[in-house]
């Protein structure tokens, strides 16, 4: 499993959705409603200075009882973020995920935004190599493959 998760951008897009950090809250809800995403990257002067996600709408928000309305993302999102690059392994993604416990990471080249995977996208890129990997011995187990 020494591919890059450049792999994953080519295969998802590297589309991102983004808001700056004087958007309110109820802009970022309607934004990821709209797109069908989780998140948003926050973006500042053009450099990346934070997330917010769903999970952060139910406990920073709706928890606190903050007013979606007048709340700013600046208050609420997710600063300090790790990122990675294109050429950082799958390897390396998937135990960053396992050790930040976090759902998404921002791909970064240089200050620039590549776009962002979700642990999603790394266990669907999983699931579709153990199934070729099964379907190939599958294959050779039942003499499809010559020698």
């Amino acid at each position: 499993m020494s591919a890059s998760v450049s792999i994953l951008l080519e295969r998802k897009g590297s589309a991102v959705h983004s808001l700056p950090p004087s958007a309110s809250v109820l802009d970022a809800v309607q934004l990821m409603n709209k797109s069908q995403v989780s998140s948003v990257l926050i973006v500042n002067n053009g450099q990346l200075a934070g997330i917010f996600t769903e999970r952060d709408v139910l406990r920073r928000v709706v928890g606190s009882g903050l007013d979606p309305k007048t709340t700013l993302l600046s208050n609420v999102m997710t600063a300090g973020l790790t990122s990675i690059t294109r050429a950082t392994s799958i390897e390396e993604a998937h135990a960053i995920f396992n050790s930040r416990h976090c759902r998404h990471l921002p791909v970064l080249d240089g200050d620039r935004i590549a776009g962002l995977i979700s642990v999603g996208d790394i266990s669907r890129w999983l699931s579709d190599m153990n199934r070729a990997e099964a379907e190939s011995l599958k294959s050779y187990i039942s003499g499809g493959l010559s020698t």
